[in-house]
């Protein structure tokens, strides 16, 4: 592996680490929120990440498709396919473990058997993500010899126009696969940019000193009222605030500037690999981007345990510092829980797919596991 390769590689985990703490900082910080009836410091934050942070996820997942996608659908498959198949069953399950006596408080022992069979067709709570990228695999491999700026037209327009069926998996389909797409399909020009501005700090920090001044307008700027009525309901579940960003087009534009300044900073922030006062950051940011379906799967029970004691004792009152005790608990507790699993041998079926799960017999490379997550 020669120098650009690795600070590819260093950019590349430490961007996952970042997106993995956005995505744990919303649920825990709008799940707080929801719990206590009140608003946070915090939410401003969540706020302005809503425009890039899922975009920057699916963009980064797409990057290192070229590689493999011509490989034979049976190795394709059992990578791409059944290796999210397995976790998403395997975590569905441990969720609705937790969930399934509420369920059964409510609706009985039927309709907690129904809400379990509609899981099959109607991503569980924070799994969608691990629901949706086979299909983007899928998608991808069936329209990779047409003309990339063709499908990648249709993919902006099914990003702008308003589809909300209320099926989860078509409407974040065409919410997100615009930004998987372009992951994929400009992977080289993305790793220029992240290597141009890697080795251009100043520029970078001008450029995204700007981005973040625009972002935050958008975000915290509200839409007049006829662009707010194109403004989508699901946005303001997220952290939107019914500003400019969540507007059609617009959105759109600002998830790809978003997702490139994450990139940006991804790479500035692998320069400093080599600087002793902060090596210690940079390495556990990219040891959480290497292991972010890891935290991405394990995250909704530390957070929620965290957020009901936290709240419940009455230790703490202030809504932001409860957010963020519950952000680190979110982050922090899969850690524990992988650390427990390679240091005891018990439970690596939990995060590494068993041989019995594969239907290639091609050897995955020795410790990745259920860490190739995207790639």
């Amino acid at each position: 592996m020669n120098a650009g390769e690795k600070m590819r590689v260093d950019w590349v985990d430490i961007a996952k680490g970042i997106c993995i703490i956005f995505v744990v900082m919303m649920h825990s910080v709008l799940g707080v929120e929801s719990a206590a009836g009140a608003r946070g410091w915090m939410h401003p934050v969540v706020s302005f990440a809503q425009p890039f942070r899922m975009p920057d996820f699916f963009l980064i997942s797409g990057l290192f498709l070229g590689l493999v996608i011509d490989r034979s659908w049976r190795r394709y498959a059992d990578r791409k396919i059944v290796h999210f198949i397995y976790f998403y069953l395997l975590w569905l399950t441990i969720q609705f473990l937790f969930k399934a006596p509420g369920i059964v408080g409510e609706s009985g022992v039927g309709g907690a058997v129904s809400a379990y069979l509609l899981a099959l067709v109607q991503p569980f709570g924070t799994l969608w993500f691990i629901y949706l990228l086979p299909i983007f695999f899928v998608v991808t491999r069936l329209v990779k010899s047409i003309n990339v700026w063709i499908v990648l037209l249709i993919a902006a327009a099914l990003e702008t126009f308003p589809i909300h069926t209320g099926w989860l998996v078509l409407d974040e389909f065409c919410s997100r696969y615009v930004f998987f797409f372009a992951g994929y399909a400009f992977a080289p020009v993305i790793f220029e940019l992240a290597q141009w501005l890697r080795q251009r700090p100043w520029t970078a920090l001008l450029i995204l000193g700007v981005w973040a001044f625009v972002n935050g307008w958008l975000v915290f700027h509200p839409a007049s009222a006829p662009f707010a009525a194109w403004i989508p309901e699901e946005a303001y579940t997220s952290g939107g605030l019914g500003g400019w960003s969540n507007v059609p087009i617009i959105s759109l534009l600002a998830g790809f500037a978003g997702a490139l300044a994450i990139v940006s900073i991804s790479a500035l922030i692998a320069r400093l690999g080599s600087v002793p006062a902060v090596q210690w950051f940079v390495r556990a940011l990219r040891w959480l981007g290497a292991h972010s379906i890891v935290v991405y799967l394990a995250f909704f029970l530390p957070m929620a345990i965290a957020r009901t004691l936290l709240l419940r004792s009455g230790f703490i009152t202030d809504i932001g510092t409860i957010s963020v005790l519950t952000i680190i608990s979110g982050v922090l507790g899969p850690v524990i829980l992988y650390g427990l699993v390679q240091w005891t041998g018990y439970g690596q079926f939990l995060f590494r797919r068993p041989q019995w799960a594969h239907i290639d017999s091609a050897p995955t490379p020795h410790g990745r596991g259920a860490l190739a997550s995207a790639e």
